[in-house]
């Protein structure tokens, strides 16, 4: 199948890069962070994948990602700003019955809309677990620190790990900062008021953002599930994409 990219123009005007494959129901999944459409979704063949099962794969770069605007300026990173994004997107396409997919931070992105009034039938959140919604700020500054200080950061292989990513992926750190500086944690009790079916899948080796089964636990229709890997090689397993249909699939 083909891959096709439009610029689309947020709810302030910022273009935004959509990547879309396939026909059929309308299934919108969210890149993690320091990432984009293609190095989550499209080259592991997960895209394909669900293409495959007849579904109509939006993916967008997120905002400060792969082919979309990226400001450098702090102060136009307001709260909550990539879920804004997306709400601006499923309006501009006209969605209203569709499903939605979100991997680290496109699942943080993806609770967050939730919380803010989005309707997704059902719902995978992947590489998440309940203090990567709940505590967002603590990952965040992990990342914040990454960025500023590489090797000389409090976890100096974490540091150096982030800076080469910016590096082979052409990021821009002022861009990064701006998006760990919009996250918005998420309560529990709002967690609990998530009443749609929802997938928290992880890799067995994965515990960057917490527990799946803990935030299942604190969802009403909410179930976990372990794959093969680690937060960055389970995207590359094809149990993830395996499991992502399935659960779909209902």
């Amino acid at each position: 199948m083909t891959v096709t990219t439009t610029a689309f123009a947020s709810f302030d005007g910022a273009p935004i890069a959509v990547h879309e494959i396939g026909e059929g129901r309308p299934t919108l999944m969210l890149h993690g962070f320091i990432a984009t459409a293609e190095l989550n979704w499209i080259l592991p063949g997960i895209a394909d994948r669900v293409a495959a099962a007849g579904r109509r794969v939006i993916m967008p770069d997120l905002r400060g990602h792969g082919g979309s605007a990226a400001p450098t300026d702090p102060a136009t990173w307001s709260p909550d700003i990539l879920p804004r994004d997306q709400e601006a997107l499923i309006k501009g396409l006209g969605l209203s019955d569709y499903d939605l997919v979100g991997y680290s931070l496109g699942a943080r992105t993806a609770v967050r809309m939730l919380v803010r009034g989005a309707t997704p039938e059902r719902v995978v959140l992947g590489g998440m677990g309940d203090s990567g919604v709940m505590a967002a700020g603590m990952r965040a500054a992990m990342f914040e620190d990454s960025i500023r200080n590489g090797e000389k950061a409090a976890d100096p292989k974490a540091g150096k790990i982030i800076q080469a990513r910016i590096r082979q992926g052409g990021f821009v750190p002022e861009a990064l900062l701006g998006v760990l500086s919009s996250f918005v944690p998420t309560t529990e009790d709002e967690l609990r008021k998530l009443d749609r079916p929802i997938l928290a899948v992880c890799g067995e080796l994965d515990q960057d953002n917490g527990s799946p089964e803990r935030l299942a636990e604190l969802l009403p229709r909410g179930v976990a599930q372990r794959v093969p890997g680690t937060h960055l090689s389970a995207v590359a397993e094809p149990a993830l994409a395996e499991a992502i249909v399935a659960f779909l699939e209902g």
